[in-house]
C-alpha cells in the first residue's frame, strides 16, 4: 500500500482551498491539494459569475421597457432567442472557469494536485480512492457546498433543476417556480420573469433576498412581487399532474410549471469525508466545531475553510478563510487569531438587496438609532428610471458610532461598499456626514439617510447646524 507523507494536505481546489495552498506555499511547506468532482471555484462554475451574466442580459432586456416614457420608439419590438442567450452565460462561464485553472492548478505537478476523493482514517491520515495513503502533518478542508433537493423531490428528475444545473439548460421552459427565495433564487427567479418565463417565487421565510429589517423586506416585496408573483411563509409540496408538469403548492397558493428551480441552500461537503474517524462530536447541524478566527476545528491539526463550514457562503469570506487555514495548517503548532472582515451581504436583483455590518434582526432597540430615506424621490434615481426601494442605516444612539445597514436600492452594490469601508474604520454618523456628497448621484440617498440618523444620536461630532467642519481660530 502507497503512503506519501506532506506537511499540508487541502482538500478542495475552490477559493478557499486555492488560498489556503497560496500561504501554504509562501511558508515553503509541502503539500498535496486533493480535489474530486469538478475543478474550478464555485463562483465560476455556477454560482456568482454566471448568475451575473444572465442577470445582466436581462436587465438589458427589460431596459426596453422604459423606452417609450424616454421618447425611445420601437423598444416593443425588440425580442430574446433565449438559447443564445444560455449558449452566451455558458460561453462566458467557462471563460471564467479556463481563468482560474490557468492560474492556479494547471501549473501544479500530478504529485501536487490530486484529482481524487479523499476520507480521514485518522485526523491526519487521508486514503485516496486509489487506495494511496496521505500522512499529512496538518490538514484543510475545503471542500465546498452542494445543493440542497428534498428527497422526495428527486422523483421527479431534471424537472427539478438545482443552482448547479440551472447553467446547462439549453432553453428556458414557458413557465417555472422558484423555491427558495434568497440570494441566489430572488436574483435567478427575477432575470428569468424578465426574459419572459412565467415565474412564480416560494419561500417558507416570510422575507426574501436575505434582508431581515422589516421595512427593507417590504420595500423588496413591493417592487419584485410586481415583476412575478410571490407566495411566503408555507412550505411547499410537489406533485406531479397528468401532462407530466409540477403542480406546486404552498398554503392555499398552487401552480402548475413546466420546471422547478429548487434554491433551498447549500449543505456542506462532507458525506464522503467519514468525518466520524476524527473522533469529535459535530454541533446541532450536523456541522464541524471550529474557531472562525483561527478556522481550527477543536484542538486538531485540522482548519475549515470556505462554504463547508456552513457561516458565511460568499467568495470574499471562502478567500480569506483560506488564508487564515492556511497560514495556521503552515505555522501549526504556532496558532493565529486573525479579526474577520465586515460582513457585507449582496443581493444583484434589481434594486440590489444589501446587508452590511449589524443586520437589523441583530440590534438592540433600545441604544440603536435608525435614519431611513425612500428612494422615490430621488433625482438620480427618478432620472434612472429606478426610483423604488429604502435605505435604512443604523448606529449606536450615545456615541453616533455607524453599526451596520440594510437597503434595497439601486447601486446598493455600491452603497455597501463605502458604508463597510467605514464600518472598518469605526467612524461615527458625524463623521460620515462630513464627506463630500455629489449631486446628483445615488450617494445623496445614503446621504440623507444619514442626517436623519445625525438627529437621532447624542454625539455629534462636529456641527450639528452646518455639518461643517469648524477651523480653529486663529489667536
Amino acid at each position: 500500500m502507497q503512503e506519501r507523507e506532506v506537511d499540508v494536505a487541502i482538500i478542495g481546489s475552490g477559493t478557499a482551498g486555492l488560498n489556503a495552498m497560496g500561504r501554504v506555499r509562501r511558508a515553503k511547506k509541502s503539500f498535496v491539494l486533493i480535489n474530486g468532482g469538478e475543478a474550478g471555484t464555485t463562483c465560476a462554475r455556477v454560482g456568482c459569475m454566471p448568475s451575473k451574466v444572465i442577470i445582466q442580459v436581462a436587465e438589458d432586456f427589460h431596459r426596453r421597457t422604459l423606452y417609450p416614457r424616454m421618447g425611445i420608439e420601437g423598444g416593443e419590438q425588440l425580442s430574446v432567442n433565449i438559447p443564445e442567450v444560455m449558449e452566451h452565460v455558458r460561453e462566458l462561464r467557462d471563460t471564467f472557469v479556463d481563468r482560474v485553472l490557468s492560474n492556479s492548478t494547471d501549473h501544479l505537478s500530478e504529485e501536487e494536485f490530486i484529482e481524487q476523493y479523499a476520507r480521514f482514517l485518522e485526523p491526519t491520515l487521508l486514503e485516496l480512492e486509489d487506495g494511496t495513503r496521505i500522512r499529512a502533518g496538518r490538514v484543510v478542508i475545503a471542500t465546498g457546498s452542494t445543493p440542497v433537493v428534498p428527497e422526495a423531490w428527486k422523483a421527479f428528475g431534471d424537472r427539478v433543476v438545482t443552482t448547479d444545473d440551472f447553467f446547462e439548460l439549453e432553453d428556458l421552459p414557458e413557465s417555472m417556480a422558484v423555491v427558495g427565495l434568497g440570494v441566489v433564487g430572488l436574483e435567478l427567479g427575477q432575470a428569468i420573469a424578465r426574459l419572459g418565463v412565467e415565474t412564480t417565487g416560494f419561500d417558507l421565510a416570510e422575507r426574501i433576498g436575505g434582508a431581515s429589517d422589516p421595512k427593507v423586506v417590504e420595500a423588496a416585496l413591493d417592487v419584485i412581487g410586481k415583476e412575478f408573483p410571490l407566495h411566503l411563509g408555507h412550505p411547499v409540496e410537489i406533485s406531479e399532474e397528468e401532462d407530466g408538469r409540477l403542480r406546486v403548492t404552498a398554503g392555499e397558493q398552487s401552480v402548475v410549471v413546466d420546471k422547478v428551480l429548487a434554491s433551498m441552500g447549500r449543505r456542506p461537503n462532507i458525506d464522503r469525508l467519514d468525518i466520524e474517524n476524527l473522533g469529535i462530536e459535530r454541533d446541532e447541524r450536523g456541522l464541524l466545531p471550529y474557531n472562525p478566527n483561527t478556522m481550527q476545528v477543536a484542538d486538531l491539526p485540522i482548519f475549515l475553510a470556505g462554504d463547508v463550514d456552513g457561516t458565511r457562503p460568499i467568495l470574499h469570506e471562502a478567500g480569506d478563510e483560506g488564508k487564515i487555514a492556511g497560514y495556521n495548517a503552515a505555522h501549526y503548532p504556532d496558532i493565529r487569531a486573525f479579526k474577520r472582515k465586515v460582513r457585507l451581504s449582496i443581493t444583484f436583483c434589481d434594486p440590489n438587496i444589501v446587508s452590511v455590518g449589524m443586520r437589523y434582526e441583530e440590534l438592540d432597540p433600545e441604544s440603536t438609532a435608525i435614519g431611513e430615506m425612500k428612494i422615490a424621490p430621488v433625482g438620480r434615481a427618478l432620472i434612472m428610471g429606478r426610483n423604488r426601494g429604502t435605505i435604512r442605516v443604523y448606529a449606536d444612539k450615545g456615541s453616533g458610532r455607524l453599526l451596520g445597514a440594510e437597503m434595497c436600492t439601486p447601486r446598493g452594490e455600491n452603497l455597501g461598499h463605502l458604508l463597510a469601508w467605514c464600518l472598518r474604520h469605526e467612524v461615527t454618523v458625524g463623521h460620515l456626514i462630513q464627506m463630500p456628497f455629489y449631486h446628483p448621484v445615488m450617494e445623496e440617498a445614503l446621504q440623507a439617510a444619514l442626517t436623519a440618523l445625525y438627529h437621532q444620536v447624542e454625539a455629534k461630532n462636529y456641527s450639528p447646524v452646518s455639518e461643517l467642519e469648524p477651523l480653529e481660530e486663529s489667536t
